[in-house]
């Protein structure tokens, strides 16, 4: 059964940086394109970004330029390091594979203070 976790969030000032990271367990997962998405309060889940099993990058242009996506295939772990954060960038983030899994895991919350 694949698990998804999530770690890294936490409270950050604007202006501020996070690195989250998320293992993934029971799949094949260098094998795997990668996805991490949000969810902020009230509003659906959003893509963010993907990382191919190749390492190909695709980013949504709320995040270019300010987050990167990565993965570590040693490890089964895909990394998403966040910059420039601003109060908008609040929300929990998820990681699921790209085509998703049903059963997400339980996100990590990011708050950005002002």
């Amino acid at each position: 059964q694949v698990q998804l976790v999530e770690s890294g969030g936490g409270l950050v000032q604007a202006g501020g940086s996070l690195r989250l990271s998320c293992v993934v367990s029971g799949s094949i997962f260098s094998a795997d394109d990668m996805g991490w998405y949000r969810q902020a309060p009230g509003k659906r889940r959003v893509f963010l970004a993907r990382i191919s099993a190749s390492g190909f990058r695709v980013y949504d242009v709320s995040v270019k330029g300010r987050f990167t996506i990565s993965r570590d295939n040693s490890v089964n772990t895909v990394y998403l390091e966040m910059s420039s954060l601003n109060p908008e960038d609040t929300a929990v983030y998820y990681c699921n594979r790209i085509p998703e899994y049903e059963k997400w895991g339980q996100g990590t919350q990011v708050t950005v203070s002002s």
